[in-house]
């Protein structure tokens, strides 16, 4: 079996596109049974400012690295038009709740659809609510969770430990012990799997 942590934020395209490789690796490596675990990295943590899609750095990140990534991958992924863009603690408090429902993963799979394809707002309680239900999550207790702000402090305290690691941008993998930052190829990503396997 193969461990593989990842660190990401819901509003990092290269994560979404990270997570796409990943999934090829898994499908293609299946007696390796890898399992994944999602950890939070907050790029901008409230109340720092986050980025606006009308001013020219986004546009251009996304023209020069994310879309010619994502033909490389035929994956569908757009700039949102959201600004400025969603901070993403609510977010990933949602993501305590929906770890310990067992849906974890397919949670964090949905926040970088629903922003990265709908175009979703998903630091708005109202739409993370929604995108909760859609997964079979309890809409009602999601939503007093995020309200109560019961899982801040577990959130942030798996910030402190992604701190304490070094980790400084994402994605970030840690396989094996050891970290690998930035979008892996996945011929690359393979080879690094293995090898924890067999170390």
């Amino acid at each position: 079996m193969a461990h593989i942590t990842i660190y990401s934020d819901y509003v990092c395209p290269f994560c979404y596109l990270a997570e796409q490789i990943l999934e090829e690796v898994r499908r293609e490596l299946p007696q390796l049974n890898i399992t994944v675990h999602w950890k939070a990295f907050e790029l901008r943590p409230y109340p720092t400012p986050t980025l606006r899609p009308e001013d020219e750095y986004l546009p251009r990140i996304w023209e020069q690295a994310v879309y010619p990534m994502a033909r490389q991958l035929g994956v569908t992924i757009r700039l949102p038009s959201i600004s400025p863009q969603p901070h993403t603690h609510l977010a990933f408090e949602g993501f305590q709740y929906a770890r310990e429902q067992g849906k974890g993963e397919a949670y964090t799979l949905r926040m970088f659809e629903a922003f990265f394809k709908e175009d979703e707002d998903i630091g708005d309680i109202d739409i993370l609510t929604r995108l909760a239900g859609g997964l079979g999550l309890d809409g009602a207790a999601y939503r007093q969770a995020l309200e109560e702000r019961r899982y801040r402090e577990a959130h942030q305290q798996e910030l402190e430990s992604s701190y304490r690691l070094g980790i400084r941008a994402v994605p970030t993998f840690q396989i094996g012990g050891d970290l690998y930052q930035g979008v892996l190829p996945k011929e690359q990503l393979k080879k690094i799997i293995r090898a924890s396997v067999t170390a």
